[in-house]
């Protein structure tokens, strides 16, 4: 096995064990495609280097408390957000630099790493997730166990074509292949997530959405512009850093946004929660928006 390749699959394998309930040695052995003495070699490493993996009735897992790094996962896990942060801090060195290009590309490996985020605490989510993320790479349609509805009144199998993530794995773009239609399905939502030996049928027909600065998604994106007092502008950006990217300076005291939202709801309730910080350019819609908002505030 190349270096490399032999790298990546150990950093799986300490991902994996960074959860809530502990892994198999035949689990971790099958799903990497190693041996079972391979696994008990690589777990000789994490201890060399700090890591305490705890063995509970043979499902083991990384001891928090008693391993010099406490969250593996926080360590290697970068969010859209962080890797954003981190690339413009990276890009603020001077070009030609060899440092720059070492960091960039460290920064950028790391972000584009398989890796279930440390924000899922539950076992089930987890394999859930990293079952979506095989279906992808290998293009194959899955079945979403038992999958909840919004209202939850109807729950029930869907198969569909997983195609990416929303921010933070909380949904899955999908094409579902009973409707016909490109859609997100929440992942806490699903019981269980079933690969089949059926590959994508639909992929013409894949399309995914914008999840826009504020977090909300949609297949029909809305042009906006704001123009924004410091105070607003300071704001926005430490709440949402990704901002930053589609806003203009005009002078010290005034920016100008001009980007797409999924929907009205995320901006809108920026803007209101900011009274008169914030001048709307476009959409008028937007204007009625709030207007119809403000309208029913009881008071």
């Amino acid at each position: 096995m190349a270096e490399q390749a032999k790298f990546q699959k150990m950093l799986e394998i300490l991902l994996m064990l960074d959860c809530k309930y502990g892994r198999t040695i035949q689990e971790i052995s099958e799903r990497f495609e190693v041996s079972q003495r391979t696994v008990y070699r690589y777990f000789d490493t994490f201890k060399q280097v700090g890591f305490v993996i705890e063995n509970k009735n043979r499902f083991f897992k990384i001891d928090k408390e008693e391993s010099s790094a406490k969250d593996i996962s926080q360590l290697l896990h970068f969010t859209e957000e962080e890797a954003f942060i981190l690339g413009k801090a990276i890009h603020t060195i001077e070009d030609g630099s060899k440092l720059k290009d070492k960091l960039a590309k460290k920064l950028y490996s790391l972000y584009d790493f398989d890796r279930v985020i440390h924000a899922i605490s539950k076992k089930e989510e987890t394999d859930n997730i990293f079952n979506l993320m095989q279906a992808i790479k290998q293009q194959k349609q899955v079945v979403l166990k038992e999958y909840k509805s919004g209202h939850g009144k109807n729950i029930r199998d869907r198969l569909v074509e997983p195609i990416d993530f929303t921010i933070n794995y909380m949904g899955i773009w999908c094409y579902d292949t009973e409707d016909k239609s490109n859609k997100i399905f929440k992942t806490a939502r699903i019981k269980e997530v079933v690969i089949t030996n059926t590959y994508w049928e639909y992929k013409p027909k894949h399309h995914k959405g914008i999840t826009d600065i504020f977090r909300m998604q949609s297949f029909e994106p809305i042009a906006i512009q704001l123009k924004l007092s410091m105070l607003a502008y300071n704001l926005l950006i430490e709440e949402n850093p990704l901002s930053e990217k589609y806003i203009k300076k005009i002078d010290d005291n005034t920016y100008l946004l001009t980007t797409d939202v999924g929907n009205l709801i995320g901006v809108g309730r920026f803007v209101l929660g900011l009274p008169g910080e914030i001048e709307i350019i476009y959409p008028k819609a937007f204007k009625k928006y709030l207007n119809d908002k403000i309208s029913k505030l009881k008071f």
